[in-house]
């Protein structure tokens, strides 16, 4: 199988590759947990993350978003003495914060599907770009998505973060034009 050249760096990042990355998610838990990892992932590699990701799980309460935004002192301090997660004072922080946030949005929208699809009228955006193209590290959408997420109170959501984002959830596929995956069809991502 040929892949997207980032991909074959391990088992992990390939089976990310083949079954999630650029395929479109709608249900909010994911979105959540995606959101999330993403900012953690702010200055790291994403396998890093990736592998840290069932310990994320376990912490974060299966990345429950009603439970995280009710987190207090103790449960922040508990969660920066976790090994198995990225012990960044200001990403634990902005675990809470951005569940605040997101049942905000939630209320407002109906759901975080709602609000993120919204974006591209339920649409993925296919680029499919060729293997000598540059990477694209952010658009005018994910800055405009930034934007509007820090508006409503969520962090560690630059542009950058945003773009791996979309890509993630399947709003943006750029999976390479030479790419196996890119040619399957596409289907939600299962709820966890």
């Amino acid at each position: 199988m040929t892949r997207c050249h980032w991909a074959d760096s391990s088992a992990l990042m390939s089976a990310y590759h083949d079954n999630e990355w650029g395929r479109p998610a709608h249900d909010d838990r994911h979105l959540f947990e995606m959101l999330l990892l993403e900012g953690a992932q702010a200055g790291l590699s994403w396998s890093t993350i990736l592998n840290k990701r069932e310990n994320y799980r376990q912490a974060l309460d299966g990345f429950d978003f009603d439970k995280v935004a009710r987190y207090r002192e103790a449960k922040l301090a508990e969660l920066l003495e976790n090994p198995g997660i990225i012990r960044n004072r200001l990403k634990v922080a902005a675990t809470v914060k951005n569940a605040q946030a997101f049942l905000v949005v939630r209320e407002e929208f109906g759901t975080f599907d709602s609000y993120l699809w919204g974006w591209v009228e339920g649409e993925p955006i296919v680029n499919r770009p060729g293997e000598s193209d540059p990477p694209v590290a952010h658009t005018e959408l994910s800055d405009r998505i930034a934007k509007d997420l820090k508006r409503r109170g969520f962090t560690f959501v630059g542009s950058t973060i945003i773009y791996a984002y979309l890509q993630a959830v399947g709003v943006v596929n750029d999976h390479l034009a030479t790419c196996d995956v890119s040619v399957r069809p596409t289907a939600s991502w299962p709820t966890p």
